[in-house]
């Protein structure tokens, strides 16, 4: 009798588990091209369906409603760290949006971070691919400043795309976070469906996961830059480059020569002082040297190509 008990309870609790995978699963997406990707995002809590019949809807259009809060929820923006002297509103940025609806904070955030939305929006707007898209990049920049490769990609209907939008555009097609069709087109200004929306925001996640943002450099101060060229032998010139700057903290370097043409063209790049150290604040001048074959005009890279740029036998060129 006991031995039964035993059965009949990893049975129910056997009946039960699978009841429970099957109200997790969304019942309309198990044959669309993000379903995984839909199901991975109601796991974390991000999407949600209709309550009543367990559907997702992916065909259906996007509202603006939904997209914003979709945005905001995926990428984990918030105002966390913010203190505002009033509460804000969110007709504080969209007058035609509801202050008291379920989506109101999320587009006070949105608007908050600036995330490229047309102030005359409406909730239940429709939401174009190219809107979505431009709003989803801006939301990534606020996780930090990523790199991208120097890269264009053909778009075959770009002449359809919002001039605004289409450097977001250009980077999500390069990070992959969105793609092109088969015929290599974006259609920016058709309606985002739920499923390309849901699959974006999943592929925006593991982007922010994944990339590590570039450290930001210091502003390179801009000096006053003089060249002066000197004879070693009939062969070659000594070309010298100073410059004054604030204090005995800062260098400048040659960092390469190029040539084009019959000119060397001098790269000088500024050496920044050890922020661990002090310096008398004393304007000093400083030197970088090079060598260069005196069949090569020797100029500075800003003055390439100028008439201004031309450096004779012990005369600095400024």
């Amino acid at each position: 009798m006991k031995k039964k008990s035993v059965i009949i309870l990893a049975l129910v609790a056997m009946m039960l588990f699978t009841l429970g995978q099957t109200v997790l699963a969304f019942s309309d997406v198990k044959n669309d091209v993000n379903g995984q990707k839909i199901e991975e995002l109601k796991k974390l809590g991000i999407l949600k369906g209709n309550p009543h019949d367990g559907k997702y809807n992916p065909k259906g259009k996007l509202t603006y409603a939904e997209g914003v809060s979709l945005i905001v929820k995926g990428l984990e923006l918030n105002l966390d760290h913010v203190r505002f002297i009033k509460a804000p509103k969110a007709t504080d940025y969209f007058p035609n949006v509801k202050d008291d609806a379920w989506y109101s904070d999320a587009f006070i955030v949105a608007g908050f971070y600036g995330l490229g939305l047309p102030k005359t929006i409406k909730a239940n707007d429709i939401m174009t691919r190219e809107q979505f898209g431009h709003s989803l990049f801006q939301a990534i920049l606020t996780k930090g400043d990523y790199a991208f490769i120097e890269l264009f990609i053909e778009i075959k209907d770009q002449d359809e795309v919002n001039s605004d939008y289409m450097d977001s555009i250009q980077k999500l097609l390069i990070s992959k976070i969105a793609e092109l069709d088969s015929s290599g087109k974006f259609y920016p200004k058709k309606a985002v469906t739920r499923s390309t929306a849901a699959g974006w925001i999943y592929n925006a996640i593991q982007f922010v996961k994944e990339t590590e943002p570039v450290t930001p450099q210091p502003e390179q101060p801009v000096f006053d830059l003089k060249l002066n060229v000197t004879p070693v032998n009939a062969e070659v010139n000594k070309v010298t480059v100073s410059a004054q700057v604030p204090h005995p903290g800062y260098g400048i370097r040659i960092a390469s020569i190029s040539f084009e043409g019959n000119q060397a063209v001098i790269h000088v790049e500024t050496v920044l002082p050890d922020p661990d150290r002090m310096y008398p604040q004393v304007i000093t001048e400083v030197k970088a040297t090079a060598y260069v074959d005196s069949a090569y005009k020797a100029v500075l890279a800003a003055q390439s190509g100028s008439s201004d740029a031309s450096v004779g036998t012990g005369v600095s060129a400024e």
